[in-house]
């Protein structure tokens, strides 16, 4: 498998997807990174969706349950369509990306009131590994049957030892979702300041991320894939 900063360069290029049946949105991100302290981070970045032009969002959750998004498209055409009925704020932001390595990334978010400064190192496993061998063979109509990605949503969290995984399920604003990983990466490490204040060590958080049935993994995990929405 090659490593992820060349199979991103390529999903890159792609500008479009169609949705036959529902609204699908094709890129990577970190399905979700919890810190010790509370704070959980995550990304999303689709170049290719069927509703609009590709965007960037991240999300982040304080210890006090509070969610910001911030998002570089209008709130109808990102993550907020799905999931903003359980957020306290969406920030139009600049976000960038930067690949430092086969496996190292940056991501910096800027808006007139916030800066999130955030450093990402991947690694694989015998698990991911085996995760990803299965999922990029599968043809697209199996992940989009929802009773599939169930299934291997309640598996991936015992076996990645990221907790409670829910790959299907309701968004926070009614549409039912469901997600396909297709190929997976853990996050061995990361540090991450907002506004000048460490997020602290990664670690499971002492209240698991949720929103709506989607649930932040307890272990920070990267994923290639795909996201349909009814």
């Amino acid at each position: 498998m090659s490593d992820p900063r060349d199979l991103v360069a390529g999903i890159e290029e792609c500008q479009r997807v169609r949705g036959e049946f529902e609204e699908r949105f094709a890129g990577y991100g970190v399905i979700g990174l919890p810190f010790g302290s509370g704070h959980v981070l995550a990304l999303r970045r689709f170049p290719a969706s069927s509703i609009g032009p590709g965007y960037r969002s991240v999300w982040h959750r304080d210890p006090d349950g509070r969610w910001t998004f911030f998002q570089d498209i209008e709130a109808v055409h990102g993550c907020s369509r799905y999931f903003g009925a359980a957020v306290a704020e969406v920030a139009s932001a600049k976000i960038e990306i930067e690949w430092v390595g086969p496996e190292l990334f940056s991501v910096t978010v800027t808006d007139a009131a916030h800066r999130l400064d955030w450093d990402v190192a991947l690694s694989s496993s015998a698990v991911s590994r085996a995760m990803s061998a299965i999922g990029r063979w599968l043809p697209t109509a199996v992940w989009r049957n929802r009773w599939f990605p169930a299934a291997m949503g309640a598996a991936a969290g015992p076996l990645l030892r990221a907790g409670k995984v829910r790959l299907a399920g309701r968004a926070p604003n009614g549409q039912r979702f469901v997600a396909s990983p297709l190929m997976v990466w853990l996050v061995a490490e990361s540090t991450a300041t907002l506004d000048g204040v460490d997020l602290g060590s990664i670690g499971p958080s002492p209240t698991p991320g949720r929103m709506g049935d989607f649930r932040i993994p307890q272990r920070g995990v990267f994923a290639i894939g795909n996201a349909f929405f009814r």
